[in-house]
């Protein structure tokens, strides 16, 4: 996963660690937190995601690409589990974007494959990331067959 942003706060990385633990491949995570930038606005949105294009070039090229986004579409938990499941099953890896406050510009947009929406909500970042975990979790279990989601 790319984040903007900083390490996980202590609360945070709690909840995250109950989740990781239960993660089993290739829905394991690997998280990567690149820093925010110290400009604001575009200036900012604009320095992120060029550093977020910059991961995306390298090790991350072949990846199937989510990014998050409040204006992405909104879906259930077994589309989420369906839709991560399509690249895995060609053995691509995926790659979850989580932008700073500002959002991302259009060049980090054009390199998703899919725009997700948790929520029409806006959520701080830290939140964000042990839903998403948790949501990776239930995604793995769907998947699986297994009874944690219940319809």
């Amino acid at each position: 996963m790319l984040t903007i942003g900083r390490k996980h706060e202590s609360w945070v990385a709690e909840g995250i660690a109950r989740y990781e633990k239960r993660l089993k491949k290739p829905f394991d995570v690997t998280w990567l937190a690149i820093p925010h930038s110290a400009r604001e606005n575009d200036a900012a949105r604009r320095e992120e995601s060029e550093a977020l294009l910059a991961k995306l070039g390298g090790k991350y090229a072949g990846d199937f690409v989510i990014l998050l986004d409040e204006r992405g579409k909104n879906i259930d938990s077994p589309a989420l589990a369906r839709t991560l499941q399509q690249p895995l099953d060609s053995a691509r890896n995926v790659t979850l974007i989580i932008g700073g406050a500002y959002g991302v510009d259009e060049s980090i947009h054009q390199r998703a494959d899919f725009v997700w929406s948790l929520s029409k909500l806006v959520f701080p970042h830290q939140l964000v990331r042990l839903i998403l975990v948790e949501q990776l979790y239930r995604a793995q279990e769907i998947a699986g067959g297994r009874p944690y989601h219940h319809e």
